[in-house]
């Protein structure tokens, strides 16, 4: 194979494939390549999505999981590469959101626990996410802020907000976990839930709840009275 795409035939280049025959006719590997745009020496674009798609497994499932960091990691791959492709990424999941008949409704803090305890109940860092919600408690959109330890100098209530404002949002549950597996709130965590709770009353965009997320369950601190 040549590993170069400018020595590869016009016609079975990805890019002018897509455009003669459309997208449904490339390989999820040829589909990369073109968001890659160009190799590293001695590897063209192809080469270099057929491993990065081998760094994870075949499936997209397993690439949508990797941190843009974790993709800039991938030799030939580097960070605007990898912005590029969690880009991508993202604009396919919105997509499927758009194409759902009906928004998942939020009507308990045990409907926030099963959402997301899939994804974070047994996470090796702490992430912090935003639920954005319509006037029906539907979700609007689920936000990642930050990724690390929680504190007040890392969530910002300008971050926590600024996607919620962007879709219309009528309020917002926020929701972190703790890879400890114990849901119970720490000093920090109150701190962030009252600032956050002041800048939603001035905002007029309320927080309806704080959920952290554990191994072993969940805490509200609606539930909890702690709001």
């Amino acid at each position: 194979m040549p590993s170069r795409i400018s020595e590869t035939p016009l016609q079975d280049r990805p890019r002018e494939r897509l455009l003669a025959l459309g997208p449904s006719a490339l390989t999820t590997a040829e589909l990369l390549a073109i968001l890659i745009g160009t190799g590293r020496a001695g590897a063209s674009a192809p080469d270099v999505a057929s491993a990065l798609l081998a760094a994870g497994g075949p499936a997209l499932a397993h690439l949508a999981r990797r941190t843009a960091v974790e993709l800039a990691a991938v030799p030939g791959v580097g960070h605007a590469k990898a912005a590029r492709i969690a880009a991508a990424l993202e604009l396919g999941r919105r997509l499927q959101e758009e194409g759902r008949p009906d928004r998942t409704r939020i009507r308990s803090p045990a409907d926030v626990y099963r959402w997301f305890a899939p994804r974070l109940a047994d996470l090796a860092a702490e992430e912090f996410h935003v639920l954005a919600l319509d006037s029906q408690s539907g979700i609007l959109r689920d936000l990642l802020v930050t990724r690390g330890i929680l504190n007040s100098s890392l969530v910002h209530p300008r971050e926590v907000f600024r996607g919620a404002i962007a879709e219309a949002a009528a309020g917002i549950i926020v929701v972190h976990n703790h890879p400890s597996g114990d849901p119970a709130p720490s000093a920090d965590d109150r701190a962030v839930t009252r600032q956050l709770v002041e800048a939603g009353k001035v905002l007029d965009l309320p927080v309806y709840d704080h959920v952290i997320v554990g191994a072993r369950g969940y805490l509200s601190f609606a539930e909890a009275g702690l709001l």
